[in-house]
C-alpha cells in the first residue's frame, strides 16, 4: 500500500456565496430599487419597454375634437389646397413682369387659333330675299373678308338688319366652309299709305316696308289716307273684305280724325262710316245697292256717322230735279 499525499486531501471549493435577500424594512426596499436600475444599464437594448400611457396629451385631444368638427374637416380638404393654390398663383401675378407676359403669351395663343383657316369666313349668302334689300343687308352688315368668326358680331349685325323697314325677321350662321348665311323674311306690301311723309308701303301688320315715289309703281295695293291710318291697318283690311261687292269701284280709305274711316268710290261717291261697327254700317249700305241700286243714282255722301239717322246728299243736278219736282207739287214754276 502506498502512502496518501496530503494534497489529495484539499477541502471543496464552498459555493459562492450570494447576497442574502433582505425582506423586510426601507432598506431592502432601496436596495431592490437600487438593482433594478443596476440591472437596467447592465442589460441596455434587451431590456423590455416600460407600457406607454394611452391617455392622450391635452393638445392631440384638442386636434381629434376638432378634426371631428365637419366644417373644419370640409375647410382642410377642400378649401385650404385651393387657397393655397390661389395664394401661390396672386404671388406669382403680383410682379408686373410676371403678368405682362402672361397676357403676351395668352394674346398670342389666341390669335394663333382664331386665325386658323377652319376659323375664318371667307363669303356672305343672303337668302329669301329681292336683290335690292339683299344689297342693302349686305351694306348694313359692313363686314369685310375674310375674317375670323370669332371677331364676327352676330347680335349687333341681326340688330342692325332688324333695323330695315323691309326685314321682317332674320337668322344668322356661320355655315361649313367659311360662308356667313343671312336668312331674311320680308316684309310683304299690302297698302299704300298716303301719310305726312309721302307715300309709303304697309304690310298687314301696318308695319312700313319702303318709301315709294308714285302710287302707279303698285297700282294694285289698295290706298289709304290720314294721319294715324297706319296704326289701324288691321280693321282697314276687314272694311276691304266686307266692301267685296263694290271693291271694283272702291279707291281707297280715308282716316278721319284719326277715329274713323270715310270709304272712297269712284264717280265722287265717299261712303262716311262711323266711328263704332263701321263693318256693320257698310254692310247696310251694300245691301240698299243690291236692293235699289242707290250707289247707282246721282248721291255723292252716303252719311252713316248717326247709324240711326243716314242721310245722303245728292249731287247739284240731282238737287235742282228735287226742286222742281217739289215746286210743281207746290205750283211753283222756276224759269
Amino acid at each position: 500500500m502506498q502512502p496518501m499525499n496530503s494534497g489529495q486531501f484539499r477541502p471543496a471549493p464552498l459555493p459562492p456565496t450570494t447576497a442574502r435577500r433582505a425582506v423586510d424594512g426601507g432598506s431592502a426596499l432601496v436596495s431592490e430599487a437600487v438593482a433594478r436600475v443596476m440591472g437596467g444599464r447592465s442589460k441596455g437594448a434587451d431590456a423590455p419597454a416600460l407600457p406607454r400611457d394611452p391617455a392622450p396629451s391635452r393638445t392631440a385631444y384638442r386636434m381629434s375634437r376638432l378634426w371631428l368638427t365637419p366644417s373644419f374637416r370640409f375647410f382642410m380638404r377642400r378649401m385650404a389646397p385651393v387657397l393655397g393654390v390661389a395664394a401661390c398663383v396672386a404671388l406669382w401675378f403680383a410682379d408686373a413682369d410676371h403678368r405682362q407676359t402672361f397676357a403676351d403669351n395668352y394674346g398670342a395663343i389666341k390669335r394663333e387659333v382664331q386665325n386658323r383657316p377652319e376659323f375664318m369666313v371667307k363669303l356672305m349668302a343672303v337668302d329669301g330675299v329681292s336683290d335690292g334689300l339683299a344689297q342693302a343687308v349686305r351694306d348694313v352688315a359692313h363686314v369685310e373678308f375674310p375674317i375670323s368668326s370669332f371677331e364676327l358680331d352676330l347680335a349687333g349685325m341681326m340688330e342692325r338688319i332688324e333695323e330695315l323697314d323691309a326685314v321682317a325677321d332674320v337668322g344668322l350662321r356661320v355655315r361649313a366652309g367659311g360662308i356667313l348665311q343671312v336668312d331674311v323674311t320680308e316684309r310683304v306690301p299690302a297698302f299704300v299709305w298716303r301719310g305726312p311723309n309721302g307715300l309709303e308701303l304697309l304690310d298687314h301688320a301696318g308695319h312700313r316696308v319702303a318709301q315709294i315715289d308714285s302710287r302707279l309703281e303698285f297700282p294694285n295695293l289698295p290706298l289709304v289716307a290720314g294721319e294715324g291710318a297706319n296704326m289701324m291697318i288691321k280693321e282697314a283690311a276687314s272694311i276691304l273684305r266686307v266692301s267685296g261687292p263694290i271693291l271694283p269701284r272702291l279707291r281707297g280709305l280715308i282716316r278721319i280724325g284719326e277715329r274713323r274711316w270715310d270709304i272712297v268710290l269712284d264717280h265722287g261717291q265717299t261712303i262716311l262710316l262711323p266711328e263704332q261697327n263701321p263693318i256693320g254700317a257698310l254692310a247696310q249700305v251694300i245691301a240698299l245697292d243690291q236692293a235699289q241700286d242707290l250707289l247707282d243714282r246721282d248721291v255723292t255722301h252716303v252719311d252713316l256717322r248717326n247709324p240711326s239717322r243716314p242721310t245722303l246728299r245728292l249731287t247739284e243736278i240731282a238737287h235742282d230735279d228735287m226742286r222742281k219736282i217739289k215746286g210743281l207739287e207746290l205750283g211753283v214754276s222756276f224759269q
